[in-house]
């Protein structure tokens, strides 16, 4: 009995190799006019963390690994790619609602600033992404900065949440 039932795990192991979810590729990984960087001015230094740290996640290119080729990790990828995008997409940023983008970046700020972010998941394998003080510093400096370019273009109560 164990042994059929070893089979047949091995077997829908094999099987589940054919059915991969689409990858988060863009034909074109140059930014888009919706591109977080082309509305609030960003130093290189930031965009630099931003690719390294975040972009895997939320922004329209992820660069895979290759076990990203494995079943069911793939899948397991695929959801936090898309849960990351659904949370923040930095190549979709100038689509969303001023408010939305002001929330955003207030997010960015505390997760940071609470090593929410990047997913320790991600950095185990990414130790390049593991944020350091200054680049913590920078990254929430730029988004505070963007906070405040904002509000001198809006009206407060439209950045706000109604209460």
């Amino acid at each position: 009995m164990f042994k059929k039932i070893l089979l047949l795990l091995l077997a829908a192991l094999v099987i589940i190799q054919f059915f991969h979810p689409e990858k988060n590729s863009n034909a074109t990984p140059e930014a888009t006019a919706n591109d977080v960087s082309k509305v609030f001015p960003m130093p290189d230094s930031v965009q630099n963390i931003l690719e390294r740290s975040c972009y895997d996640c939320h922004s329209n290119n992820t660069e895979y690994p290759w076990y990203a080729e494995v079943q069911p990790i793939a899948w397991w990828l695929n959801n936090h790619i898309e849960e990351g995008k659904r949370e923040v997409n930095f190549n979709e940023f100038a689509s969303y609602s001023p408010r939305r983008q002001y929330k955003k970046f207030e997010e960015i700020i505390e997760q940071v600033k609470e090593d929410e972010m990047p997913l320790s998941s991600y950095t185990i394998i990414h130790k390049d992404a593991v944020l350091s003080k200054e680049q913590k510093l920078a990254l929430s400096s730029w988004a505070s900065a963007a906070m405040d370019s904002m509000k001198a273009r809006y009206p407060a109560d439209s950045l706000l949440k109604k209460k």
